[in-house]
Parts: C-alpha cells; structure tokens; sequence
C-alpha cells in the first residue's frame, strides 16, 4: 500500500482524531465540527484535562496538526493524546501511519482505548500524567535552554 493511500483518512465525522481527506491542512472548522460533536470517551477524558485541570498542564482538544486533528494536545510538552473506538481495530496501518507523521513534527503519541476511559479514568489519567513528567526525549540544545 503506498503512503498517500495510507495517509487518507475518513470525513471528519466519522470518528474520533480523525483528520481531512489529504496531506494539506485541517480547517479550524473542521476541528471545531469534533469539538461540538465528541464521543463519549472524550467527553469524560476533556471534564479532566481542561482548565489546566491535570496538575496544570494545558490541553487543547480537537488541535490541528497538519493534515490531522489530534484529540487532545499539550503543546508545552509536546504530547498527543488518541481516544481510540473499537473501528481502530481495522485501521493499524492509517494509525501507525498518523502516528509517525505526528512523532516526526516532534510529538509523543499516547494511545488510550474509549473503555479504558469510561471504565478506568483514573489510571489513564496516571499514565498521561506519567508522561508528562518524564524528561523531554528531545531536549532544547543548550544554547536555547536559557539560564536554567
């Protein structure tokens, strides 16, 4: 299967993360079409995350990021959160193809299933939070760290 084919995805309505059918940017209309229409996972996951709701870490869902949109997005620390439905299941190779160009613009790609959050907030909470604690994986060259 060639990249291009891999890298189109469905409509924008079809499913959570999901991002326009080619390579070019998303529309902040679009993004904003999944925020007003969100899953349930989502919904519950976003009570948790907005507002700086998790130990003060911004969040931004629905966030455009090239040809996608990321469900929730802490740009401060370079994380990408996916809520995947049972459809993901038949979609690997578009997934493992989305999640590369997203690693490649210097992004962490954290996947969580939709029952994980709706039967186990808690300790999907603990592992995002595990993530953004850990040490950047890519840390500012020295020149751009500024006295600290």
């Amino acid at each position: 299967m060639n990249s291009e084919a891999i890298l189109k995805s469905p409509s924008p309505t079809s499913g959570e993360g999901r991002g326009e059918g080619s390579r070019r940017e998303v529309s902040k209309s679009s993004a904003r079409k999944l925020r007003i229409s969100q899953t349930d996972a989502e919904r519950k996951l976003w009570r948790y995350l907005r507002g700086r709701g998790l130990e003060s870490y911004k969040f931004r869902r629905q966030f455009p990021v090239g040809p996608f949109i990321a469900d929730f997005c802490c740009l401060r620390r370079k994380l990408i959160i996916e809520l995947d439905g049972g459809h993901h299941g038949e979609r690997e190779g578009y997934d493992a193809s989305r999640t590369d160009y997203l690693e490649k613009q210097g992004f962490a790609v954290r996947r969580f299933w939709n029952n994980d959050v709706m039967n186990n907030v808690e300790g999907v909470l603990e592992r995002i939070l595990e993530q953004l604690k850990a040490p950047s994986p890519r840390p500012l060259p020295r020149r751009e760290r500024g006295n600290a």
